[in-house]
């Protein structure tokens, strides 16, 4: 493959990424907004979470960790139904589908693509939780 299509793959898989910020955005806002779901998650314990996922090249080593954090404190909520189970089914089907769809207009590997979107995803949660927390009246 020349580098021309190399580097013409490459947009096209950030266009596709960025096409699909929306719904990161929109998914992660309604996890966060069933406040049911979970107890006072603070702000450090969700950026410990986005920095598990800047730092991994794994979506599994990124469930991992918010299983753990489960087990260590109520503030992610407990079992079905909980924020953390959110975040897990939407890395799982939602943001996964997103990427499979970039990668194949793309022919690319969906994982570096997912993982790209689980972070950003992660990252706009961190945004809006600090809103909510701090923002909303």
């Amino acid at each position: 493959m020349s580098d021309l299509s190399e580097q013409q793959k490459q947009l096209k898989i950030q266009k596709g990424i960025r096409q699909a910020e929306d719904d990161l955005v929109i998914w992660i806002q309604e996890a966060l907004d069933k406040k049911q779901s979970y107890g006072d998650l603070e702000e450090s314990q969700f950026r410990n979470l986005v920095r598990v996922a800047e730092t991994t090249d794994s979506a599994e080593v990124i469930k991992n960790f918010l299983r753990y954090q489960v087990g260590r404190d109520k503030k992610w909520g407990k079992g079905t139904g909980s924020l953390a189970e959110k975040i897990v089914e939407d890395i799982d089907k939602n943001i996964k589908k997103n990427a499979q769809i970039i990668a194949d207009c793309c022919e690319a590997d969906y994982k570096p693509i997912w993982l790209e979107l689980i972070r950003r995803y992660l990252g706009y949660g961190a945004r809006y939780l600090k809103y909510k927390r701090d923002g909303a009246a």
